[in-house]
């Protein structure tokens, strides 16, 4: 029987990737402006579920930023190329950050409702998040969603971010749940994958951004994907209810 929900935040509760995308690209032509914006994207979202430092290490290789990268490092405050590029890159994704009108038209609405609604129903609930706390509060606060949690365990909480369940296993002990009580909602397959290694079902909305690496990736034990969102709740809720699985994908 299920008895706590675990919610994703970046991509499952609100469309902050499609930001985190465009401040790497922006980053990326700022260090070498003869880099398509629209090909750093596409390779950030190949990489989406995974921690910051992964992320930028990824594209620093794939687009061969890392000379323009070290140049900038001593005037940045920096060491490494890594950090240089991550730095350029999150002054701009703070300054997206900083607009709370932009961060509600990010919104999820199916899956917030689905979040205030088992809230409500008395089931336990915790968020967790490959997001730094500092970044991930400012969206939770925009979007009035931190009273919701029970917990939540941000990636400054572990020492690996997803695809490893170190995230859900933390969530789950902090909610004093076994991990097979728990239920995940996720979007992105790291996600998924994190979810699943730590035991719990998972329910995986897909977005326009991480439809085809769940559906490629199918079907991994104890998972559900719903492409449809206006689905969600009622898959949720087949789940929680009835305990019986609804149809693989919907």
């Amino acid at each position: 029987m299920i008895t706590a929900v675990i919610f994703d935040l970046d991509g499952t509760l609100v469309q902050t990737e499609t930001l985190k995308a465009q401040s790497y690209a922006h980053a990326a032509i700022a260090l070498r402006p003869d880099v398509a914006a629209d090909d750093v994207i596409q390779a950030y979202d190949r990489c989406i579920g995974r921690p910051r430092d992964e992320v930028a290490q990824m594209l620093l290789d794939q687009f061969g930023l890392s000379d323009a990268a070290a140049a900038r490092a001593a005037s940045l405050g920096v060491t490494t190329p890594r950090d240089a590029f991550l730095a350029i890159r999150m002054r701009d994704y703070e300054t997206m950050l900083a607009d709370p009108a932009l961060l509600r038209r990010q919104e999820y609405p199916y899956a917030t409702a689905l979040l205030r609604r088992v809230r409500a129903a008395g089931y336990a609930t915790a968020l967790t998040t490959v997001s730094h706390a500092a970044q991930a509060f400012v969206v939770l606060d925009a979007l009035d969603l931190r009273r919701e949690f029970d917990v939540i365990v941000t990636v400054d909480d572990v020492a690996h971010g997803k695809p490893d369940p170190e995230l859900y296993l933390t969530a789950a002990t902090r909610l004093a749940r076994s991990p097979a009580v728990c239920l995940a909602i996720e979007d992105s397959l790291p996600g998924v994958q994190a979810a699943v290694a730590a035991g719990m079902r998972c329910v995986a909305v897909a977005n326009e951004l991480t439809r085809d690496a769940l559906h490629a990736a199918a079907p991994l034990a104890g998972e559900q994907i719903v492409d449809d969102p206006r689905r969600l709740d009622a898959v949720v809720t087949a789940v929680l209810t009835t305990g019986e699985e609804a149809k693989a994908c919907n």
